[in-house]
């Protein structure tokens, strides 16, 4: 008995769902799609910098580089506690081996600054430090969930006003929407590794006394959704 009450709550659901089926289906509706986009300046940018020991007669050790290196980074009014992180938490040092076996040491950070003057005269700083090896490691954007709300909103009164458009010809008008999708992608985090230290570099010989205020790459952002409207008559 208790198999069949079963098999009759199971057919009475199948059906439920194909009515429904069948009920979309018999609406009239018109399917539109919008695709919005926008261009943003990164505000989070992540430098990647290596301190090593020198291999010479004068060898400045790791130490001495790193204490030079964060006097000369509170000066531009970095807060080191905060922007300045140690990248291989696991072993602060990395040593490598000359011909000689003698064992040298390096040791890697990343420094986080919030517009591209701020990077270049970080780079220059460095460079007066003779600290060449820094690149940029990543650009971010803060409020990147904030704006790809915004534009799935702005897809969707697209999507509308496409509707209307298509629709008022024939003298009809939309309703309520009865299906959307979503067809945005996330926006995934670019790792980019260009060599800055040769713009640096540059506009020191070029003679300028003003430190560069480098340009980067802004980040592109995009939603698209698919929308059915019903038909009203």
């Amino acid at each position: 008995m208790k198999k069949l009450y079963s098999i009759f709550i199971c057919l009475v659901f199948t059906s439920a769902l194909m009515a429904q089926s069948k009920n979309f289906l018999d609406v009239p509706y018109l399917e539109t799609s919008a695709k919005v986009d926008t261009l943003i300046s990164p505000d989070k940018i992540y430098l990647s910098i290596t301190i090593q020991e020198k291999d010479s007669k004068g060898r400045k050790s790791v130490e001495e580089q790193e204490n030079k290196m964060a006097q000369s980074l509170k000066s531009l009014g970095i807060d080191i506690d905060k922007q300045l992180t140690i990248k291989d938490l696991a072993s602060n040092y990395k040593k490598y081996f000359l011909r000689s076996k003698e064992v040298l040491k390096s040791k890697q950070y990343s420094l986080l600054v919030y517009d591209g003057l701020t990077a270049g005269k970080v780079m220059a700083s460095l460079e007066d430090l003779d600290i060449a090896n820094t690149y940029l490691e990543k650009t971010e954007y803060s409020k990147m969930n904030e704006l790809e709300l915004e534009l799935k909103t702005r897809a969707v009164k697209k999507a509308k006003l496409k509707a209307d458009a298509l629709t008022k010809p024939l003298g009809q008008k939309i309703g309520m929407a009865i299906h959307i999708i979503d067809n945005s992608q996330p926006y995934y985090q670019r790792y980019n590794q260009p060599n800055i230290r040769m713009k640096a570099m540059a506009m020191e010989d070029a003679g300028s006394p003003e430190p560069l205020d480098i340009g980067f790459e802004k980040i592109r952002v995009e939603s698209t959704v698919n929308v059915k409207f019903k038909i009203m008559d």
